[in-house]
């Protein structure tokens, strides 16, 4: 179970730095994202603007690292990570955990600077990162720039489109393109709900992500009320996608939803 946005729950704060320490402590998969500054540093941010998550206000690839210290965020208080303060945690990281940085802007708005920044800070921790992305040349260019360090791609949205107005055989044929092709991933990030519908129809995504040597993170499985656990339609969901083996499913509430299987799965083992 990876912590989406470093959240082990809906009660924990958006992005917070107690919350990231706390899954380095336990080794724990964990996900953040970044959006680039105007020096072409980062900020763990997920939306373009600081209006939809702080309190202040403008385009983050425009904001200056000093002015953007000075911010808060509207979910917890919490002042936003830099990447400087990001580099800095990773070194206490446990050997285990994993930590996503799910690339929010395009190769084209990161532009030189921004790969200079992440070859800076960040080639030294090659074994406890993860970057991901849907534009494909930013993974080639972090291939080039941070030969060590592992890539993910998300090749989602895209996939939808082809099977809505291409079918299933058109997905399989474009996913096989980007399992071979030059970003050379090591995980490929898929929504759940593509995964199961693709399955209905015949086809196998993460068996055939597993064929070519790549792992497969399912996203984001959410219960609807943590408390009670999974209702009838997420434990059937829930029990189709861990058939279909993914090596790790994203989630806002990773201990709830632990929790929730490993009720069904003694459940099935009483029965």
């Amino acid at each position: 179970m990876k912590w989406h946005r470093l959240r082990r729950s809906f009660n924990d704060p958006l992005f917070s730095a107690e919350v990231m320490e706390e899954g380095f402590r336990l080794g724990a998969s964990t996900e953040l994202d970044l959006r680039v500054r105007g020096d072409g540093g980062f900020v763990v941010l997920h939306d373009e603007e600081l209006e939809g998550e702080t309190t202040g206000h403008g385009l983050i690839r425009n904001t200056q690292p000093q002015d953007i210290r000075n911010l808060r965020l509207l979910q917890g208080g919490h002042p936003p990570i830099l990447s400087e303060d990001l580099a800095a945690m990773l070194r206490t990281a446990h050997p285990d955990a994993l930590l996503q940085f799910d690339m929010k802007d395009s190769l084209s708005l990161i532009g030189p600077r921004g790969m200079a920044h992440l070859a800076e800070y960040f080639a030294g921790a090659s074994s406890s990162i993860i970057v991901s992305g849907d534009d494909l040349d930013l993974i080639i260019a972090v291939k080039q720039q941070l030969p060590e360090v592992r890539r993910g791609i998300d090749p989602t949205d895209r996939l939808v489109e082809i099977y809505r107005h291409q079918g299933l055989k058109a997905v399989e044929d474009d996913l096989r393109a980007d399992l071979s092709g030059p970003t050379e991933p090591d995980t490929i990030y898929l929504a759940w709900e593509l995964v199961l519908q693709a399955a209905v129809g015949g086809l196998d995504l993460i068996g055939l992500c597993h064929d070519a040597g790549r792992l497969v993170d399912a996203w984001t499985f959410n219960l609807a009320n943590p408390d009670r656990g999974f209702d009838a339609d997420e434990s059937r969901d829930f029990s189709a996608l861990m058939a279909l083996k993914p090596d790790q499913i994203t989630t806002d509430e990773s201990v709830a939803t632990e929790r929730a299987w490993a009720w069904i799965a003694g459940d099935a083992d009483r029965t």
